[in-house]
């Protein structure tokens, strides 16, 4: 069982662009409204790396992740896990946080217990579970307080120690730090490094690029619901090959060039 409060080490090599996929997308698209909201997209997801889904407002960024976690079924295309079709299994091998945290109401220990009960642990492999999960999100003086009354950034801790207590092999993150502080900002990126360093693959949508930068191993860029630029986040964020990436990067807005 791994530990998320130790640094682990990925097994050597894990990390390489090169390994094989743990998710992918083909031709995948979304139609809502009569509007195409996401179409042909093609997404590769690395195992044990970080991967940062960037775009303007609109661009689709947090409808691909749904997608991509099977809560949203698509119009066309197909997601694989380890190169066969998304079904059950895979899924509770993956676990997602939103940028509003879902508060049940019930303590803070009683969600972490929750999420830990529809996993199947049980008697005292739950129990060490749940006070593992609390100490790494620094919850234990508030496990019996109503997660519901908790400040915006314990709630999210909340969210992603539950998320990180059932030991998924990938972590989705949908925008987890939108509204917090610097400190609460922090405590989540504290919390993703343990996971990431245990070897869980990271799949973070942000509007943040001091964050991209901080957090990103590979760069997915989105514009209008197609991927405008993908590859290394260390080119992408510093030399964007396309348009959209280039703009906003520069904190200006995109205006296609084609009638």
């Amino acid at each position: 069982m791994r530990d998320l409060s130790d640094p682990l080490r990925p097994v050597p090599g894990s990390q390489s662009p090169a390994a094989a996929p743990i998710l992918e997308t083909r031709g995948l698209g979304y139609d809502a409204g009569g509007r195409v909201l996401i179409d042909g997209l093609d997404l590769t997801i690395r195992p044990c790396r970080r991967t940062v889904v960037l775009g303007a407002n609109g661009a689709g960024k947090s409808l691909a992740l749904r997608l991509m976690h099977g809560l949203m079924r698509p119009a066309r295309g197909e997601v694989l896990w380890q190169g066969k079709p998304l079904d059950r299994q895979a899924r509770a091998a993956q676990a997602m946080v939103f940028q509003r945290p879902v508060m049940l109401r019930r303590s803070v220990r009683a969600n972490l217990r929750f999420a830990l009960v529809v996993h199947g642990f049980a008697g005292r492999e739950r129990a060490l579970r749940e006070a593992r999960a609390l100490e790494q999100a620094r919850l234990t003086d508030l496990a019996h307080r109503p997660a519901r009354v908790l400040s915006g950034g314990e709630q999210q801790r909340l969210a992603l120690a539950r998320a990180l207590a059932t030991e998924p092999r990938i972590l989705f993150l949908d925008e987890p730090t939108a509204s917090l502080d610097p400190a609460s900002t922090h405590a989540v990126e504290t919390l993703i490094d343990a996971a990431h360093a245990a070897g869980i693959t990271i799949v973070l949508v942000t509007h943040d690029l001091g964050q991209a930068r901080r957090l990103g191993d590979d760069v997915i860029f989105l514009h209008a619901g197609q991927v405008a630029e993908t590859g290394p986040a260390a080119r992408v964020l510093t030399a964007p090959s396309s348009g959209p990436a280039r703009a906003w990067i520069d904190g200006r807005l995109y205006f296609d060039p084609t009638p």
